[in-house]
């Protein structure tokens, strides 16, 4: 029986039954399977028109959401700025300096006595820190006032109104004279700061 021959001079019914070639077609068909897949699935040559139009979109509005983030951010630490101005501005011109804080309180008293014509009598103080501050105190004086009732109306006016920022907790009052005349004690309130609390 003649032999089979190629036009090349080689058997392929021999060469076919051979394992090892047989392994290595089955290689290259995976391997150009595994090449047309990578290219599906991460298009490396670049999308269509519509795709590259949805991601430019995309990217778009998350820039547009940043900008307004930062545009957000911006205003929120300029009305930081300007509350802790308001503040400092606040503490400056309400609560009294620790080093000069007594004798201020007592000179705006005895002013506001004065004025009022209100006989001041004797005043007790205690100072006591305020939780959470390490640069305020608060000063709670008992304060002893006799007047006629249009002049204790008068200095409530007047320590209400006062510049040192005066809290009147409370008050007792008892006649004397016929009632022409009342007797007052006032509990009141007021704060003093130091030098860091008051910005300065």
């Amino acid at each position: 029986m003649p032999r089979s021959f190629s036009p090349a001079g080689i058997e392929w019914q021999s060469v076919l039954r051979d394992p090892r070639v047989t392994m290595r077609v089955a290689i290259g068909i995976l391997l150009v399977a595994n090449l047309v897949m990578a290219v599906l699935a991460f298009k490396p040559f670049g999308g269509s028109a519509d795709d590259l139009t949805r991601q430019q979109s995309a990217l778009e509005a998350q820039l547009d959401a940043l900008n307004n983030r930062i545009r957000a951010t911006r205003q929120t630490v300029e009305k930081v700025q300007m509350a802790r101005k308001a503040d400092d501005e606040f503490m400056a011109r309400y609560f009294t300096a620790q080093q000069s804080s007594m004798s201020d309180i007592v000179s705006e008293l005895q002013r506001i006595a004065a004025e009022s014509g209100v006989a001041a009598g004797g005043d007790s103080f205690q100072q006591d820190d305020i939780e959470g501050s390490d640069t305020l105190k608060i000063f709670r004086l008992q304060v002893g006032c006799e007047g006629s009732y249009q002049s204790l109306a008068k200095f409530v006016n007047l320590l209400d109104k006062s510049p040192r920022f005066f809290i009147v907790e409370n008050m007792h009052a008892n006649s004397v004279q016929n009632g022409q005349k009342v007797n007052v004690s006032f509990k009141v309130d007021t704060f003093t700061r130091s030098a860091a609390g008051a910005g300065l």
